[in-house]
C-alpha cells in the first residue's frame, strides 16, 4: 500500500477510536454494560476504554510501520504527544456526550 493511504488510514481509525467510548453505552461498543434501557456508562470506563483504543490504534500504526519499512524506536515524547492528539481528536464526542444541552 502506499505510505500517504496508509498515515490517512491510521487517522481516520484514530479519529473514529477516539470518539468510540462517547456515542456509545457498550464497552468497545461490542459487550453491553447493563439491560437496563437508561443506563449511563461510568465516565471512568470511558476513559478506560479511550486508553485502551490509544494504544490499539497505536499497535495498529506499528504493524503499518514495520510493513512499510523500518519501524523507529520511540521515546516518551512521543507517546506524549499522540496520547495529547488521541484526546484532542476525542473532544467531539466529548462534547457531544456532556456539553451539548439535552432537550428531553
Amino acid at each position: 500500500m502506499n505510505v500517504s493511504l496508509l498515515s490517512w488510514c491510521v487517522i481516520v481509525l484514530a479519529v473514529l477510536a477516539a470518539n468510540l467510548p462517547f456515542f456509545n453505552q457498550q464497552l468497545f461498543a461490542l459487550i453491553p454494560l447493563s439491560k437496563s434501557p437508561s443506563y449511563r456508562k461510568p465516565v471512568w470506563v470511558r476513559l478506560l476504554e479511550l486508553v485502551v483504543l490509544y494504544f490499539v490504534v497505536g499497535a495498529l500504526a506499528h504493524f503499518f510501520e514495520a510493513n512499510i519499512g523500518n519501524a523507529f524506536t520511540q521515546r516518551w515524547e512521543f507517546y506524549a504527544v499522540t496520547g495529547c492528539l488521541f484526546l484532542v481528536l476525542a473532544y467531539p464526542g466529548y462534547v457531544v456526550r456532556y456539553l451539548r444541552k439535552s432537550h428531553a
